[in-house]
């Protein structure tokens, strides 16, 4: 099938050209300024411990928030047919007879894509169905050609997983709290393909590239209860998924998009009408939905209405979510067994898999266990023990993708404990990457540059304040090192011990009040002396020096 690939483009382009599908422009307008001033009242009750409330008062109403994340397995092929998987190819272009569903075509299952789902179960300490069925779930929708979706319906790869997710809260949001979501199962299934609206011809044409391409939906148990803690989740699942490298997790490009359910209740009555907000594209943007969803259900019973039991989809720009189509009528997916594949086994073993078969075609939880690479939260902990540096640090330098690397990297460079390393990387490094929005990897200043200046500081041949201007300049000018900067400015630090004392009775002779207010007791004032040494010397004097000769000199 996957050379039929560019056969098919010929003939989905002229199928492009008898599809035009009209839709009628709605206009919602349903929101009212209080739901909005309310959100951030939410938000900062999700992050602050509940109070004790008097017996006699209400219980007040909480958000409860179950996830379903597709996320896009990263495979060169597709899951059951030959075709290449590309983001940003000609549409059409990467479509076999299978993907188009030709009559006759069969589906052939993608190895990868089991060994990927189980990976991820095992990751989730999830239990792996030896034993799993496809099923054909049958819905119509343009990009679905064959008006039914392969799925895992009945029996799925993997079950009752658990993820561990953490977030920063407290008042200062320095605090590590740690939460755990139920995984209910992962399940394969293949993707649709996309349709693609002209608004300004009122037409739909469709790009099957992305049809049946391999997805692993994990579903989550509703057991969170704000945006908060579901865009945690999804970024602790980001990372893990990253790190197996069974997905590439780049939600920009629908490598993982997220349906978040959402209701609420009272604790210790029945969940209220949940809607489902569809297809949210960013970890930022599914704490908004989810906040804005909640307050609006709120208020819509405290103003006496009825929350609908219906499908959203979230705007961006306006921070609303937006009804697509109601859900009232249970819809009939006619859930049938796919007959045109056997069950999937999985064996514990080599030795457990039927005799005669090859190695090739089977997957063994045995050997997939034994590829587990280091997971986020391993590597938090790691770090904690190994370099003695804060949970809270741990946790930035794990999500930051790029940044663990590069700490370690300046570690082993420079003679700076890992403490002086971790202020550098946190405060200098990122204060300048996040203020012109660029990643780690875009970093001007590489690793072995940011352990020169280090080393340059603990040899005693700059100053901690120098330190900081040579980091400046060597963001401006990539192209040198700490040493050319150095020497080319004469930021070296002055070893004259004698035009040291020099300065120093200068800086005291000249300001007799605080020589007097410091004989008084006032010790903080010998900080301003100081202040006033370095700037005599522009920042080029030993500090510990020059503390000691203003001590001997005011005493």
């Amino acid at each position: 099938m996957a050379g039929s690939s560019a056969g098919m483009t010929a003939l989905l382009c002229n199928m492009n050209k008898q599809i035009a599908i009209f839709y009628p422009t709605i206009t919602y307008q349903r929101h009212n300024w209080c739901v909005i001033r309310r959100i951030c009242m939410f938000v900062s009750r999700c992050q602050s411990q509940a109070q004790t409330k008097p017996k006699s008062a209400p219980q007040e109403l909480v958000g409860v928030v179950g996830l379903e994340i597709h996320a896009q397995i990263h495979s060169n092929t597709k899951l059951f047919s030959g075709s290449r998987v590309g983001f940003q190819a000609p549409p059409n272009s990467l479509v076999s007879f299978f993907d188009a569903s030709l009559p006759g075509t069969l589906p052939v299952l993608n190895r990868r894509c089991v060994e990927a789902a189980v990976m991820t179960g095992l990751a989730l300490n999830c239990t792996i169905n030896r034993k799993s069925l496809f099923d054909r779930k049958h819905y119509f929708y343009a990009d679905l050609p064959a008006g039914y979706q392969i799925t895992q319906q009945r029996l799925p790869i993997a079950v009752d997983g658990t993820l561990t997710y953490s977030h920063l809260g407290g008042r200062k949001r320095n605090e590590v709290v740690t939460k755990s979501v139920r995984i209910k199962q992962i399940q394969l299934e293949q993707d649709s393909g996309k349709s693609l609206h002209n608004d300004y011809r009122n037409q739909t044409l469709i790009d099957l590239n992305r049809a049946g391409v391999g997805l692993m939906e994990l579903v989550m148990e509703p057991d969170m209860s704000c945006g908060e803690e579901a865009a945690a989740a999804v970024r602790e699942m980001q990372l893990i998924l990253q790190a197996l490298g069974t997905c590439q997790g780049n939600m920009a490009e629908g490598q993982l998009r997220v349906d978040a359910n959402v209701s609420i209740h009272r604790p210790g009555d029945h969940w209220g009408i949940r809607t489902e907000v569809k297809n949210i594209n960013s970890a930022r943007n599914l704490a908004r939905a989810i906040d804005y969803e909640i307050q609006r259900q709120m208020f819509v019973l405290e103003s006496g209405g009825t929350v609908q039991n219906e499908t959203r989809s979230f705007d961006g720009k306006t921070g609303h979510t937006i009804p697509m189509r109601d859900k009232e009528g249970l819809q009939d997916y006619r859930f049938m067994p796919e007959p045109n594949l056997p069950p999937l086994m999985v064996y514990e073993a080599c030795s457990t898999a039927p005799p005669g078969v090859a190695p090739s075609q089977v997957v063994v939880l045995e050997e997939v266990r034994e590829r587990l690479p280091e997971l986020p939260s391993v590597r938090r902990q790691r770090l904690v023990e190994t370099y003695g540096i804060l949970p809270e640090h741990s946790f930035t330098l794990v999500n930051e993708d790029g940044l663990m690397d590069y700490f370690e990297a300046v570690v082993r460079e420079t003679k700076a404990g890992p403490r002086k390393v971790i202020g550098w990387v946190m405060n200098e490094l990122q204060g300048l990457l996040h203020q012109q929005n660029l990643s780690v990897s875009q970093s001007p200043i590489s690793p072995q540059a940011l352990a020169q200046i280090l080393n340059l500081q603990e040899n005693g041949q700059i100053s901690s304040s120098i330190a900081k201007q040579v980091f400046q300049e060597l963001w401006k000018t990539p192209g040198k090192t700490a040493q050319q900067i150095v020497k080319e400015q004469d930021l070296g630090m002055v070893n004259d011990s004698t035009e040291i004392y020099r300065i120093c009775q200068k800086v005291v002779d000249s300001h007799p009040d605080q020589v007097q207010a410091i004989r008084s007791g006032n010790k903080k004032v010998l900080n301003k002396l100081m202040g006033l040494v370095q700037k005599e010397t522009k920042g080029r004097a030993d500090p510990v020096l020059v503390r000691a000769i203003l001590e001997q000199k005011t005493s």
